[in-house]
C-alpha cells in the first residue's frame, strides 16, 4: 500500500509530542512541507491530514457514511456522555431531528430578544476606563444567554463557578488525548481529580435544571421542553441521564465557542482601527438597540464576525475515523485511519485568501465569496454533523457585538500577552485584558 508523504519521527513518540506541544503549528508545517495530503502516525494509529477543499468536502459530505467521529469526540464522551455531538449513526440523526425545531429561524428570532437583553445588562454595568478580562466577560454573557434561551434557566449568578469548572474539565480533556489515557483517567492525579470536580459541578447545574423542569409540566417552548416531550417508537421518553447528555452538550457548545469568537473579535477590532470605525458607523446609523429584524442592516458587523472566524475559528480541527478502506486520490487509506481536516490551516491558505494573516472583512462581500471554493471556509463543519446551532451562533455574535459597540470601544490593556490555546476550542491562552472607553 502506497502512503502519502509526511513527517518522520526522530524517536518514539516524537510526532505526538510535537503535535501536543503546538497542534496548530504542527498542521501548518505539515501542509507547507508535504502538500494537501500528509501521512503520519502517533504510535500505532495512522493519521492523514487533508488540506484541500475538494478532499474536505469528500470526507465531511460526499463520503461521510464511511466515517465515524475521531478520537477527540470519542474521548469527549467521558464528559459529554452520549449527546448530539458524540453520538453516531441513526441514533445521532434521531437526536438531531428532535433538537432541530429549537433552532428554526422563528425560534431564533425569539431568542434574539434575550440575547440583546442580557448584553444590555453587561453594557450598562461597565463604566468608563474599566479594565476587564473580555474573555471572562464574554464567557459569562454567552453562558447566561444559552441558559435562558435553550433551558429558560437563570445561570448568570453561577457564571464564575461554571467557567472555572469548564477550564478544569478542558485541562483533563488534554490528558484524555494521550496514549494510555484510559489508564491515566483512573489514576489519582491532581489534574484528573480537578477535572472530575469540574464535571461534578457542571452536572449539578444541569441536573438541577432538569429536576426543576420535571416538577413543572409547563411547556416553555424551549429546547429542554422539546427534549422532555420527545418519545421513541415505544412511547418512552428520555431518562434524566439522556436529558443530561443532550443538555450538557448544547449548554457547553452553545456558549464556549461563541465566547471565544467574540473575544477574538474584540481583539482584531482593537488592532484594526479602520474596520473598527466602519463597524461603529454601521451600528450608530442603526439609531436604536439592535434586534433580530436589524440583522440585514448589520452586514459589516457580520463580515467582521466571518473574518474573525476565518483567523480564529473556535473549532480549529475535525477528525474522522474511516470505517472501511478509503480511496483518497492516488492513495488507499486502511480502515480506522483518522482523517484530519483543519479550519485553522484551510482558512489561512494563501490559495484562497490573499495575504491570509491580514484581517480584512471585505473578503466577505458576495463577489469575493463567489470566487472561492466552498470548503475553503467551514467554521461550523459540514454534512450531517454540521453544527446544529450555526444560525444561533451567527445571530448571537452579530447582536452582541453590535449592542456593545454602540456604547463601548475596547483597547488592549498594556502588557497583555496574546497567544493561542488550542484545547477543545481555540481560546486565548492568557485571557484578554482590555480597557473599555465610552464612545
Amino acid at each position: 500500500m502506497r502512503f502519502p508523504p509526511g513527517p518522520k519521527a526522530r524517536f518514539p513518540g516524537d510526532l505526538f509530542i510535537r503535535f501536543r506541544r503546538d497542534p496548530l503549528n504542527f498542521l501548518i508545517t505539515c501542509a507547507s512541507q508535504y502538500g494537501d495530503v500528509v501521512w503520519f502516525r502517533f504510535g500505532s494509529q495512522p493519521f492523514v491530514f487533508v488540506n484541500h477543499p475538494d478532499a474536505i468536502r469528500d470526507v465531511l459530505v460526499t463520503h461521510q457514511k464511511n466515517f465515524t467521529k475521531g478520537r477527540a469526540l470519542e474521548r469527549a464522551r467521558i464528559f459529554l456522555g452520549n449527546g448530539l455531538l458524540t453520538n453516531e449513526g441513526e441514533s445521532h440523526l434521531q437526536q438531531r431531528r428532535l433538537a432541530q425545531p429549537a433552532f428554526h429561524r422563528e425560534r431564533i428570532a425569539t431568542y434574539a430578544a434575550a440575547m440583546v437583553e442580557y448584553t444590555a445588562r453587561v453594557r450598562d454595568r461597565w463604566h468608563d476606563s474599566i479594565e476587564l478580562d473580555v474573555h471572562e466577560a464574554m464567557m459569562a454573557l454567552t453562558l447566561a444567554i444559552v441558559g435562558k434561551t435553550l433551558f429558560d434557566a437563570d445561570v448568570e449568578h453561577e457564571a464564575s463557578e461554571i467557567g472555572q469548572a469548564l477550564s478544569d474539565v478542558f485541562d483533563t480533556f488534554n490528558l484524555s488525548m494521550m496514549p494510555f489515557s484510559e489508564i491515566i483517567q483512573k489514576l489519582p492525579l491532581p489534574a484528573v481529580r480537578k477535572g472530575n470536580r469540574g464535571r461534578k459541578r457542571l452536572d449539578e447545574t444541569v441536573f438541577r435544571i432538569i429536576a426543576e423542569r420535571r416538577a413543572n409540566s409547563k411547556d416553555y417552548g424551549d429546547l429542554l421542553s422539546m427534549l422532555m416531550q420527545a418519545t421513541d417508537d415505544d412511547g418512552a421518553g428520555m431518562s434524566d441521564q439522556q436529558l443530561r447528555d443532550e443538555a450538557m452538550t448544547l449548554f457547553i457548545a452553545g456558549h464556549e465557542t461563541t465566547a471565544n469568537l467574540l473575544t477574538w473579535a474584540w481583539y482584531v477590532l482593537a488592532r484594526n482601527h479602520d474596520a473598527e470605525a466602519e463597524l461603529h458607523a454601521e451600528v450608530d446609523e442603526l439609531g436604536h438597540e439592535p434586534s433580530f429584524a436589524d440583522l440585514p442592516q448589520l452586514e459589516y458587523t457580520r463580515r467582521v464576525v466571518a473574518e474573525t472566524m476565518r483567523l480564529y475559528p473556535p473549532a480549529y480541527a475535525i477528525g474522522r475515523r474511516a470505517i472501511d478502506e478509503y480511496q483518497l486520490g492516488d492513495y488507499s487509506l486502511p480502515a480506522r485511519t483518522i482523517v484530519l481536516v483543519s479550519q485553522y490551516t484551510q482558512h489561512r491558505d494563501s490559495r484562497w485568501f490573499a495575504d491570509p494573516e491580514r484581517f480584512d472583512p471585505e473578503r466577505w462581500s458576495a463577489e469575493e465569496v463567489a470566487k472561492r471554493p466552498k470548503f475553503s471556509y467551514f467554521p461550523f463543519g459540514a454534512g450531517t454533523r454540521i453544527c446544529i446551532g450555526e444560525q444561533f451562533a451567527w445571530t448571537e455574535a452579530v447582536l452582541v457585538l453590535a449592542t456593545l459597540a454602540q456604547r463601548w470601544r475596547l483597547w488592549l490593556a498594556p502588557k497583555q500577552r496574546i497567544a493561542l490555546q488550542p484545547r477543545i476550542t481555540l481560546r486565548p491562552k492568557y485571557g484578554m485584558r482590555m480597557i473599555a472607553t465610552r464612545r
